[in-house]
């Protein structure tokens, strides 16, 4: 069993930048695939990033690439989604979720374990 708690959700300003943070219990994190989702009310959850148990494969959706970096530290049972150049649009409420495979993917039927999520809120 594998918990996650995100971290890291505010309101900042169009253009702005944000950190999130999910941490994750359990001696096996490191053999975990992690990803980043979002969700609007009203609206499906979506996919934003994922990263390999490595970290030396991610994936990004397309609205986000350039803008956004996933990484992870293995030592300390974390993944993080760095926000740069924050959108209105990117306002969403984040997910962290984790895969018990090595290998990354950007379905998110495939995730296996769910963080309760971080509120994102970007002002115009």
């Amino acid at each position: 069993q594998v918990q996650l708690v995100e971290s890291g959700g505010a309101l900042v300003q169009a253009g702005g930048s944000l950190r999130l943070s999910c941490v994750a219990s359990g001696r096996t994190f490191s053999t975990y695939a992690m990803g980043w989702f979002r969700q609007v009310p009203g609206k499906e959850r979506e996919f934003v990033a994922a990263i390999s148990w490595s970290g030396d494969r991610t994936y990004y959706a397309d609205s986000v690439k350039g803008r956004f970096t996933i990484s992870r530290d293995n030592i300390k049972n974390t993944v993080y989604l760095q926000m740069n150049s924050l959108k209105p649009e990117d306002t969403a409420v984040y997910f962290c979720a984790a895969r018990a495979t090595t290998v990354a993917t950007i379905a998110m039927g495939t995730y296996d374990y769910w963080g309760q999520g971080t509120q994102v809120t970007v002002s115009s």
